[in-house]
């Protein structure tokens, strides 16, 4: 019989993964339009301003249609002072009975419409000047770039990712959390945090958010963990060791008490552990469980300090029988486990 024996700490271990330091704040540039790059002022890990003109594209073609919209402005203005001069006329012959009501309201009605399209022809002078405003990618804030796309000479689709800015003033980390492990952390939860180029270093930190589905690849989680006092120590893209217990809580006398799915049956209707006494004998015993999970069950009472509970072979035991425990750290238990 391979047994588990219950500590004051409710016989929780630590968690530890292995993640990469990331800017909370960090995304992908893209040109607003499609074109072919002609300039690249910047490249992967320099610093970058706010308003900073950081790669163009061929802006011949964009050029063009903003000439040829503002040409179309001016042919509107032309057309829309005409039609104004005819209508000032008509109204001048209308008051001395010239013309008809009829063909006043007919002036009136073109020059309407000229002034419409010479609106619309603004609009879109308006936006042919975007499209060559846009031939220009410019950092939308202060950061730091982490990554290169392109080159020059390469043409682009509008929205295509062409580098990846991020803020380095905001750092934490990010690890991945097997399926069977994510359900025992909350947002919130304490870490310790340690960068792995400085191991004399720990520093604390917090859940600050777990995905809501699993990487369709790793089938794990990603969870952000925020740092306090992130520097330079931890530079974006190094590894860092997270540290927390598997329930995310601090251990104590309160603490759940986690065990194998496998200790726990059913005695008439009851969830129960079979305890190994002094004299090598299981008894049954009756506890409460706070809930099921994946490979593990938390019992909230029942379970005392010092207790040895049967965590492998429990299904077989009967009361009165003699065993001999083997605790689950000893290496023929780890084995057995596997």
């Amino acid at each position: 019989m391979i047994v588990q024996i219950i500590d004051a700490g409710g016989a929780q271990q630590a968690a530890l993964y292995s993640g990469e330091v990331r800017a909370r704040q960090e995304g992908d540039l893209a040109f607003r339009i499609g074109g072919k790059i002609v300039e690249r002022r910047i490249s992967a890990g320099q610093s970058v301003r706010k308003g900073q003109v950081l790669a163009r594209l061929d802006a011949q073609d964009v050029g063009l249609s903003a000439q040829a919209a503002a040409s179309a402005v001016k042919a509107a203005e032309a057309d829309a002072a005409l039609a104004r001069a005819e209508l000032e006329r008509a109204e001048g012959l209308f008051a001395q009975r010239f013309i008809s009501q009829s063909a006043l309201d007919t002036r009136r009605s073109q020059y309407q419409a000229t002034q419409a399209r010479l609106q619309q022809a603004k609009d879109q002078a308006a936006v042919s000047g975007n499209q060559v405003r846009y031939a220009e990618l410019v950092a939308d804030r202060d950061g730091v770039v982490t990554a290169m796309n392109v080159e020059v000479g390469q043409v682009v689709a509008a929205g295509q990712a062409v580098l990846r800015l991020a803020d380095p003033a905001s750092r934490e980390a990010l690890i991945w959390v097997p399926e069977s492990r994510v359900a025992a952390l909350r947002i919130g939860d304490d870490a310790l945090v340690r960068p792995w180029n400085a191991q004399d270093v720990t520093l604390p930190g917090k859940v600050r958010e777990i995905a809501g589905a699993a990487d369709s690849s790793t089938r794990t989680f990603a969870v952000r963990v925020a740092v306090s006092g992130a520097d330079e120590r931890m530079p974006l893209g190094s590894t860092v060791a997270v540290g927390f217990l598997k329930d995310g809580k601090s251990a104590g006398a309160n603490a759940p008490v986690r065990l194998p799915l496998a200790a726990v049956v059913q005695r008439e209707g009851q969830a129960s552990v079979w305890i190994v006494g002094k004299d090598n004998t299981p008894q049954p015993r009756a506890v409460e469980v706070a809930a099921f999970r994946d490979h593990e069950a938390l019992i909230r009472k029942g379970l005392a300090p010092g207790d040895r509970v049967v965590v492998v072979g429990a299904h077989v035991l009967k009361e009165g029988m003699a065993v001999k425990p083997v605790e689950q750290s000893a290496p023929v238990a780890l084995d057995v486990l596997r």
